[in-house]
């Protein structure tokens, strides 16, 4: 059975995935783009905009292996886009232009319907309303035995570890203090879920933790 992955998901020392305050002007919440610093200066993000140039040491190879041998996404709906409650209209298409960078279906979790939204590059949004297990079932069905992959944010991450769904984490360690915002590890007993940490690796701006669940 493919595996389910998050992979190269940020979270400061003090240990929060994104800022406090998420909206439209700031998609990570406030001081949130810092926890990306490291993603930022690789080769492949400069690639996925269309630039050229970018770093290729160990935080490069850690986002090139996360995106290895992935089939289907999942995502909150806050990682899709900053629009609340029902959709008003079909008009928000996310954060990423007509291409985004997944190439896969990709499953959003909501609790308001809307038909599926097809991209160029092969990306096809679909949006779940019956929870986290029905979409990792589709996604699994869709991914053809690769691995799926979950986007985040840190409350689509939680939900799927309360339930013991995911089968590896890679953390990227920012050496930052954000303060406030959304936190990850807080209420969760991550060792009596079954996870304990199978590698680290000193990247150039993060530390990449590796965690397993265990049979």
């Amino acid at each position: 059975m493919s595996k389910l992955r998050v992979q190269s998901f940020s979270v400061s020392l003090d240990g929060f995935g994104a800022g406090p305050a998420q909206d439209l002007e700031h998609p990570l919440g406030v001081n949130g783009p810092e926890l990306m610093e490291w993603f930022f200066h690789t080769r492949l993000w400069q690639t996925l905009q269309g630039g050229e140039g970018g770093e290729t040491g160990t935080d490069n190879a850690m986002v090139v292996r996360g995106f290895a041998g992935i089939g289907a996404w999942i995502l909150g709906r806050n990682m899709f886009g900053p629009v609340r409650g029902p959709w008003p209209d079909d008009q928000w298409k996310g954060w990423w232009g007509e291409e985004p960078p997944y190439h896969t279906p990709v499953f959003v979790l909501t609790h308001h319907a809307r038909s599926p939204l097809v991209m160029k590059g092969g990306t096809t949004f679909h949006f779940v309303t019956e929870g986290i297990h029905a979409a990792l079932a589709q996604a699994r069905a869709a991914a053809g035995g690769r691995d799926v992959r979950i986007g985040g944010g840190v409350d689509t991450v939680r939900q799927f570890l309360r339930e013991r769904l995911i089968d590896e984490l890679h953390l990227a360690v920012r050496p930052i203090l954000l303060g406030s915002g959304e936190a990850l590890f807080q209420g969760l007993d991550w060792r009596a879920l079954g996870y304990t940490c199978v590698d680290t690796i000193a990247g150039e701006r993060a530390t990449h933790v590796f965690l397993q669940k265990q049979t």
